[in-house]
């Protein structure tokens, strides 16, 4: 297999309050894949993030740099502003980019990413001598899967990364082409190299606020209907018959982590390739995984009737006195009810709008990953998500 390097590997995660960023500094920081392995890891954040917020183990191998805006003037004025902030930037030898900007707009919304993508990596490319690898993330909707209605493979299930891409009008509108194209030219004939890797619901913690973090918003929900209705409460699946039934692949934020920073190591089963990063070759459905996410909390999750149950997000932010009281009683962190970083689409949208079947082959991944692969299941995704949501006092 690919050389591991001996413990001279500098990491450098951006998006690292993200819920992959973060699991990607935890893993490191917990001798993922061995103590050795890396030296020292960089995690950057758009917002600062104490130590105790982060939840990270202390480590004299971390450091946070908060506040850096990589779209900020000049490349020139990006990259001198990075040398002056980031400790052993020259001795950067893995990018995990896990930065993202959603704009509703799509040209925007590519401009900005690519642009992200493309001076964060030269900012590196120009600074250290030492890279060798760049993880990137993209997802299902590469797959199509945000067209609903329109997703182009139903009839090619489980989806394999050998799919071509999308249909126009919809590729052109899809910023993860864009990416892997820049990172493709970007690389060609240098001494670094890529992958990218398609997790499809991500599930896990994050220490500050995500409206794309549906543990979260589930954890608050079922807190609150635990402290409300009472233990052993019945609580209605909040999507539909159809929604509940539906096979698909969760991706808990450690199982990508550590497929990521494992690929990354391997650049000669992962260069250039593109991976779905799941939590079990099995799909799942809703049916299976609600009532398991309920009984944390000591509740009874049960199957919609003949529409949706309560949505969670109005549920919390129409109770959100109540919510308030909670956490003056347990002591728990504020901010997480009825703001604008708690925007409600996201659940409804994941839990009702994706009725239709999109498990994953999981064949790539598994044989890349050879005697380091690894799977979980519902509880052990969302269990651990709840058990870090408790841990940081988010949750009670």
């Amino acid at each position: 297999m690919g050389s591991l390097g001996a413990g001279q590997n500098h990491a450098l995660v951006y998006g690292a309050s993200g819920i992959t960023g973060w699991a990607i500094v935890n893993a490191i920081l917990n001798a993922y894949p061995n103590d050795t392995t890396f030296s020292k890891v960089t995690a950057l954040t758009n917002r600062p993030l104490s130590p105790e917020v982060a939840q990270w183990p202390q480590s004299d191998k971390l450091q946070v740099v908060s506040g850096l805006d990589l779209l900020a003037g000049d490349q020139g004025a990006l990259e001198s502003t990075m040398k002056e902030r980031i400790p052993d930037i020259d001795k950067i030898t893995h990018v995990y980019f896990f930065a993202y900007v959603m704009d509703a707009d799509p040209e925007k919304e590519i401009s900005i990413n690519v642009a992200l993508l493309e001076r964060a990596v030269s900012a590196v490319e120009n600074l250290s001598d030492s890279l060798k690898f760049v993880v990137l993330p993209t997802g299902t909707k590469a797959y199509g899967v945000h067209l609903i209605d329109n997703f182009p493979w139903k009839d090619k299930v489980p989806l394999s990364e050998s799919l071509p891409r999308i249909p126009e009008p919809y590729a052109s509108q899809m910023f993860y082409y864009n990416q892997l194209d820049i990172l493709n030219s970007m690389s060609k004939g240098k001494s670094w190299t890529f992958c990218d890797i398609i997790p499809d619901v991500v599930v896990g913690f994050v220490p500050n606020n995500n409206i794309y973090c549906l543990a979260q918003a589930l954890s608050l929900y079922l807190s609150l209907v635990r402290d409300i209705e009472g233990e052993g409460t019945e609580v209605v699946f909040p999507g539909t018959m159809e929604s509940w039934k539906i096979q698909s692949n969760d991706s808990s934020q450690d199982i990508i982590a550590r497929f990521a920073i494992y690929a990354s190591l391997h650049p000669d089963v992962s260069a250039g390739q593109s991976f779905n990063a799941t939590d079990n070759a099995r799909s799942s459905s809703w049916s299976v995984k609600w009532p398991v996410i309920c009984e944390y909390f000591g509740l009874k999750g049960v199957a919609p009737t003949n529409e949706s149950g309560p949505d969670p997000v109005k549920y919390t932010v129409d109770n959100r006195d109540r919510w308030l009281a909670l956490e003056k009683k347990h002591g728990l962190q504020t901010g997480r009810v009825g703001n604008e970083r708690s925007f409600g689409g996201f659940p409804y949208f994941i839990m009702t709008m994706f009725n239709f079947e999109r498990p994953l082959d999981m064949t790539k991944m598994h044989k890349a990953w050879g005697g380091g692969i690894e799977e979980t299941d519902t509880k052990g995704a969302w269990w651990t998500a709840f058990d870090r949501f408790r841990k940081a006092k988010i949750i009670p």
